[in-house]
């Protein structure tokens, strides 16, 4: 029977272009050890937690959430450079919800207030984030460690009782002294023994620990190739036989390493029993609208919708009000009404100071929707169902996507922060990733290479179709040309083989095109947030699978604020329209049986007509020759 060991200090490919794993090998390699847990602790950031966790959770691991935190040598708010930037790790791993949400409190604010070349976290952030956390402190660049490397152990001796009364009180049974295994860091032994000495002398247990950045030694070079893409130098081949050990080892090897130290190794095993964190996912948190005391929200979107009537001008009939009833009972059962007055609300005020919008998809069924103003088509009228748009079975949220004139989007979005507050809404991050072109690019200028190798190896590789983009290993088995270029030249085949190794991988974080979470209550309740690097605007360090309940996520509600172009174009014709000749255009009275339009689109003559530039819906309509809106359905 292999030994117990538990990995405590793990690094996925969310590390950003520091760490190779994604979650599903990392979950892959301690399932085939027989690993029944496994932590992980991402560079100052939680971009993967729920992935992560759900990886294990669907393979039967026990999955620990945690944070391998950037320290400020002073505070969070000091900046002055050659001072503030070194900073010293600390790795913190959730014990429980209260736990997790300090990490979501720590990661967010290192961002927002902290960050200096790194988010950088504090003793008083520390302090007051400490609950439901078990600490472990680094054995590379823990402040202790950086201590005894400069020669100040008194420094050392300090910050170990400091850790150690905030964590784990008199007993220290949540805080411990992390112990790896380098030999071939110069200096690390001698080092790791008097860290080891003054752990014991502080009274703080000792873990093992890999630390690790990449599954087996042979991927090490990969790793020191995406640590040259990010800080943008190139790779000394002089160092590649002599890079340390940062794998992802199985239980037998730990049980090796650390010989000398059993209690080590049991108390990984301690510390996954202590960490028991359980996360609701894929349950929809609707967010609060302002409604008068006394009243539900189901009972304002019936006030909504019955007022509808009248504007819309539509006769109320038996039919209409039994339709009505209908849509109103599957959204209040679903308890989706808030979701429908925000909606409604953004779409009055964008009309209200004269931003162009439509609303698109299968909300148009919605009568509710119509007489709400959130859509602009009768759904008796044309015939269309609900049901398409919402049914009691279906299990996710509904999906409003509004289309908003591209130059007053951000309008729009302000307005939403205003109305439900700044800490309540706030666009959803994303993240580009390193696809097979870029990822060959990336690693043969990392390697050295002229940019014309890199180059003409890239452009071998087919782009494939969206959706479905062509990795390194498709491209080999369907380019021939590439397929003998990597036989023949060993340049081409050492960047191809080695770009396998981090394709697919996060390259940088930035903003959803569309997507924006309005919560009930701060974010920072169900998200770590963070500012996007290139323009400052708050998103989630969350992208839309690990937000939105309809993919298992943590469940707050996406709400599609979709910037396009058509919509300011025409909001700046009708303005031309009004200046030229005094013509106020109402796009919404337009009539769908002008045959003149018809006659354009059949003639083909679709250049900046939405949804039908293509040449392949150009071609349909020569063909289809339509004469009513029915035909353009």
């Amino acid at each position: 029977m292999k030994p117990d060991f538990v990995h405590l200090h793990t690094h996925s490919h969310y590390s950003l272009l520091e760490a190779l794993p994604k979650a599903e090998d990392l979950v892959a390699a301690a399932k085939n050890d027989g690993q029944t847990a496994l932590a992980l602790t991402d560079n100052g950031n939680m971009y993967g937690a729920i992935d992560f966790y759900k990886e294990c959770k669907t393979h039967g691991i026990k999955p620990i959430l945690g944070v391998d935190f950037f320290v400020a040598p002073r505070t969070r708010h000091d900046k002055e450079h050659r001072i503030d930037d070194q900073t010293t790790r600390l790795v913190l791993l959730a014990k429980d919800d209260e736990g997790y949400r300090n990490l979501i409190q720590l990661v967010s604010t290192s961002y927002l207030e902290g960050f200096y070349y790194r988010p950088r976290v504090d003793r008083e952030l520390l302090e007051k984030h400490s609950a439901g956390l078990i600490a472990i402190l680094p054995s590379f660049s823990g402040e202790h460690a950086r201590a005894v490397k400069d020669g100040q152990e008194d420094k050392a001796r300090e910050s170990l009782q400091w850790f150690k009364k905030l964590y784990g009180g008199p007993s220290a049974d949540g805080c411990y002294v992390e112990i790896t295994h380098h030999p071939d860091v110069d200096g690390f032994e001698e080092r790791m023994k008097r860290v080891v000495e003054l752990a014991k002398d502080a009274g703080i247990p000792l873990v093992a620990a890999a630390d690790s950045y990449y599954l087996k030694q042979d991927d090490a070079v990969a790793r020191e190739l995406v640590n040259k893409i990010r800080t943008a130098s190139t790779l000394n081949r002089d160092i590649i036989d002599n890079l340390p050990d940062f794998s992802f080892f199985n239980r037998e090897k730990a049980a090796e390493l650390f010989k000398q130290f059993p209690e080590a190794l049991e108390n990984t095993v301690k510390i996954a029993e202590a960490c028991n964190l359980e996360l609701t996912l894929g349950k929809a948190i609707f967010p609060s609208y302002p409604i008068p005391p006394g009243t539900t929200d189901n009972e304002e979107l019936r006030k909504l919708a019955e007022a509808g009537i009248v504007e819309r001008g539509l006769e109320d009939t038996p039919a209409l009000r039994e339709r009505i009833n209908y849509e109103l009972e599957i959204i209040a059962n679903k308890g989706y009404a808030s979701y429908f007055l925000i909606v409604a609300d953004l779409l009055r005020h964008a009309a209200e100071v004269g931003i162009f919008t439509n609303t698109r998809g299968s909300a148009a069924g919605s009568l509710v929707s119509y007489l709400c103003g959130i859509t602009t088509v009768d759904p008796i009228k044309f015939n269309m169902p609900f049901e398409r748009f919402l049914n009691p079975e279906r299990p996710s949220a509904p999906d409003i996507d509004m289309d908003i004139a591209d130059n007053r989007r951000d309008e729009l979005i302000e307005y939403a922060r205003k109305q439900y507050g700044t800490d309540h809404v706030i666009q959803i991050g994303t993240f580009g990733t390193m696809m097979a072109r870029a990822a060959v690019r990336d690693v043969a200028r990392a390697l050295g290479h002229s940019y014309a190798l890199g180059d003409t190896v890239a452009k071998l590789i087919p782009f494939g179709k969206q959706g479905f983009p062509v990795t390194i290993q498709g491209a080999l088995e369907e380019a021939p040309e590439l397929l003998e270029l990597y036989k023949r030249d060993p340049d081409a085949k050492e960047i191809l083989d080695l770009a396998q190794k981090i394709e697919g991988n996060a390259r940088h974080v930035g903003v959803h095109a569309a997507g924006v979470v309005i919560a009930p209550k701060s974010v920072t309740e169900y998200a770590p947030i963070q500012l996007d690097p290139k323009g400052g605007k708050t998103i989630t360090q969350y992208d839309m699978y690990s937000i939105a309940d309809e993919y298992g996520g943590v469940g707050l509600l996406k709400f599609d604020f979709l910037g396009l172009t058509n919509l300011s174009v025409l909001a700046d014709s009708v303005a031309r329209v009004k200046v030229r000749h005094g013509v106020d255009v109402d796009l919404n009275k337009i009539p769908l049986d002008d045959g003149k339009v018809y006659e354009m689109l059949t003639r083909g003559e679709t250049l900046g007509v939405f949804q039908m530039a293509g040449s392949g819906m150009t071609a349909y309509l020569k063909d289809l020759k339509p004469t009513v809106i029915h035909d353009l359905n």
